[in-house]
């Protein structure tokens, strides 16, 4: 099956953003849902913890499309990135072939709501920049080489659900999506937002979700 995108920027940005998510997991995964002419494309950055997925940080990405598309799939950031790799610029519409193969982590599982998000607050970039990278550094820092990947995870989990210590305060998983998927535009503030178990921080470019 195609999804038939506007143009090739529109396809080419797509496969930026999975090359940014391939840093953050390697072997992580893109959730293709498209409704109509609206493509959602969701990225795992932090695995959640339980049956709730509590702590559990996504990325979202909002692109439209040229013809209306009926889809929801998961597939390999890897297999994203072969596609888009290979796109020649093109002025017209492009077309994005979906990868036969498909995979199913257990945050592919979580619904983020599409309405009823109430406004918290606005944070500066260089803020939620700040709290990414003093977060990177902190496990770092704390996962030597020898480390056990149990104890990496727990570091890590620990670091991430944290709340950060500007003000206004945000998990610092959020911090690091929005920074690590490029959702960080210089001088413009990001929007936070909450609904029940899920947070939400938004720019321009794209919203991190945490659970």
């Amino acid at each position: 099956m195609n999804l038939l995108f506007p143009d090739g920027d529109s396809l080419t940005d797509l496969g930026s953003y999975a090359a940014r998510a391939k840093v953050l997991v390697d072997d992580g995964a893109m959730r293709l849902q498209a409704s109509g002419s609206t493509l959602a494309a969701y990225v795992g950055v932090l695995p959640g913890r339980g049956l709730m997925g509590q702590g559990a940080v996504l990325g979202l990405r909002v692109v439209a499309l040229a013809e209306p598309a009926d889809v929801d799939v998961t597939v390999p950031l890897a297999a994203v990135s072969d596609r888009t790799a290979r796109l020649h610029a093109v002025a017209g519409p492009a077309v994005f072939t979906l990868p036969p193969v498909t995979v199913h982590p257990p945050w592919a599982a979580l619904a983020p709501p599409r309405a009823g998000w109430e406004p918290v607050a606005e944070v500066s970039a260089d803020q939620v920049s700040s709290v990414a990278r003093q977060g990177i550094a902190e496990v770092a820092e704390g996962s030597p080489t020898g480390a056990g990947a149990a104890a990496v995870a727990a570091l890590r989990h620990r670091v991430w659900t944290a709340m950060s210590g500007t003000d206004p305060s945000l998990p610092a998983g959020l911090a690091l999506a929005a920074y690590g998927l490029g959702f960080v535009v210089e001088d413009e503030p990001l929007r936070l937002f909450s609904h029940g178990r899920w947070t939400r921080l938004s720019s321009r470019v794209g919203h991190a979700l945490m659970r």
